[in-house]
């Protein structure tokens, strides 16, 4: 997502921009408190949609509300593996006032469980971690780390760089995601194409780049997290999704970002990406979460998109963006903004679909 940045630094690392920020309404924080599990009885707009016509870029191939009946990949993941008929819940988790360690605690009382995953966001020229503390020992950390210009990268300038954070995710001594240059086909980050003469090619480069170096670190507790955005921007052919592509011997997870901001249905954010490499890949819903509209327009929603991932089993990971700390941003993207949002959410965690 684009526009505005995370505050930084956090304890759970840096987010920086989302999409959309101007167009959407400011919504209050309502009390936390846990709910109860509900039946996934859905309104009829979570299942067919606002009235109005999506545009065809919002809208992808497929409206989500069966499933594709396509043959689904069996297996993959690398490090972190994929496992055939369920999907990890994990979150992006940085709460206002309260530490990493205070923040896990809440969801667990919340859910009964920790996050599968664990999301954090690192700076390109930081120093990536070679321990997590505040990590339960059944979490996976995924570390979303930005990238720079292609040119700089392809040159060797970063090689040290690189090399020494290979050293560090290494020394993590666990399998550990690694989601680099997300988002790249949008035009809001450095490392995305419309930064970079619209050349997608130098894109895969850069991938390949980076892989080899790890590679050379033997950093293989590593899964490589290949991640887009739901929709590209500009939506020109030079910048479709697949020009971005590193290949299917250099990706392990295919991810995807896709918020419901604009009354978008989990259909329309995710089938295209699905449909692009379910077959041959595990999908991971990198960053999602809703827009609060009132009522239960959040719950449903949220219900809707548990629903569609069950229908659709190549998807082995969900990750909220679940924080009210984003910088000068007022929508509070945390699961429990009010208590039919929080039940909702609760409902999907204790699924055994998202057991895994």
């Amino acid at each position: 997502m684009s526009g505005g940045a995370h505050r930084a630094p956090s304890r759970f690392g840096r987010r920086q921009a989302i999409a959309g920020i101007a167009a959407l309404a400011v919504v209050p924080t309502a009390a936390v408190v846990a709910g109860q599990v509900r039946t996934r009885t859905l309104p009829a707009e979570a299942t067919t949609g606002p009235s109005h016509a999506p545009s065809a870029a919002a809208s992808g191939p497929g409206k989500g509300s069966k499933p594709s009946g396509a043959a689904v990949v069996g297996k993959g993941g690398g490090p972190v593996p994929y496992r055939g008929g369920k999907t990890m819940l994990g979150a992006y988790l940085d709460l206002e006032g309260m530490s990493a360690a205070q923040a896990i605690a809440l969801r667990r009382r919340q859910t009964g469980r920790d996050p599968r995953i664990l999301h954090t966001f690192y700076a390109w020229q930081d120093t990536l971690p070679r321990s997590l503390p505040w990590l339960p020992d059944d979490s996976y950390p995924m570390i979303s780390w930005r990238g720079t210009d292609h040119a700089s990268i392809l040159s060797g300038r970063f090689d040290d760089l690189i090399a020494r954070n290979a050293k560090q995710l290494k020394r993590l001594g666990r399998p550990v995601l690694l989601r680099w240059g997300w988002e790249m086909n949008g035009d809001w980050y450095r490392w995305g194409g419309p930064q970079n003469s619209n050349n997608p090619a130098n894109y895969v480069r850069s991938w390949k780049h980076l892989r080899k170096i790890f590679a050379d670190q033997k950093a293989d507790n590593v899964s490589w997290v290949w991640s887009p955005n739901w929709n590209d921007k500009p939506d020109a052919a030079w910048n479709a999704k697949p020009k971005y592509y590193p290949g299917d011997d250099q990706v392990d997870w295919v991810g995807v970002s896709g918020y419901n901001l604009h009354r978008e249905l989990p259909g329309q954010l995710f089938q295209g990406i699905y449909d692009l490499y379910g077959a041959k890949k595990p999908i991971m819903i990198t960053e999602t979460g809703s827009v609060d509209r009132g009522g239960r327009t959040k719950a449903d929603w949220t219900t809707a998109l548990a629903t569609w991932v069950e229908q659709h089993p190549a998807v082995g990971a969900v990750v909220w963006f679940d924080t009210d700390t984003h910088y000068n941003y007022h929508e509070k993207w945390r699961v429990d903004t009010d208590p039919e949002s929080l039940a909702a959410f609760v409902a999907m965690a204790k699924d055994p679909h998202f057991s895994a």
